[in-house]
């Protein structure tokens, strides 16, 4: 079980940098395989991927770590993540967000983020955060 979810984190990881393709039926698989607020935790990821990426010019995100400077507090179908980062062309950045999915944790039905400033990379190994 445990080598299932890591399959299914990387999975998700890899499709994530890829916002076009983020839902495409192997991903859905992978998110199915985990259990809910894990899957609900890794979709609100791919969506604040998906939207710097759209949004935001100048950043590429290739990874979203939601419990960084604080945990996440899921509430229903609710996840705020106010400590989270994201990674985009070699950096770390501060990011905060409000993230509901419908009842499965699949779809996003709202949405909103806020980027922060840049990590110092003297803090990224206090932080666990990686090249």
């Amino acid at each position: 079980m445990k080598n299932k979810k890591i399959l299914a984190l990387a999975a998700l990881a890899l499709a994530a940098a890829f916002p076009a393709q983020a839902l495409d039926s192997s991903v859905l698989r992978q998110l199915k395989a985990l259990d809910i607020a894990e899957r609900r935790e890794q979709r609100c990821d791919m969506e604040a991927m998906a939207r710097i990426a759209r949004e935001q010019q100048g950043y590429r995100p290739d990874k979203v770590i939601a419990y960084t400077f604080a945990d996440p507090v899921e509430k229903g179908n609710l996840v705020q993540a106010p400590g989270a980062v994201f990674r985009s062309r070699g950096d770390w950045y501060r990011l905060k967000f409000k993230c509901e999915t419908g009842e499965r944790g699949l779809k996003v039905h709202s949405f909103k983020y806020k980027v922060g400033d840049k990590v110092p990379r003297d803090q990224w190994e206090r932080y666990y955060l990686y090249d």
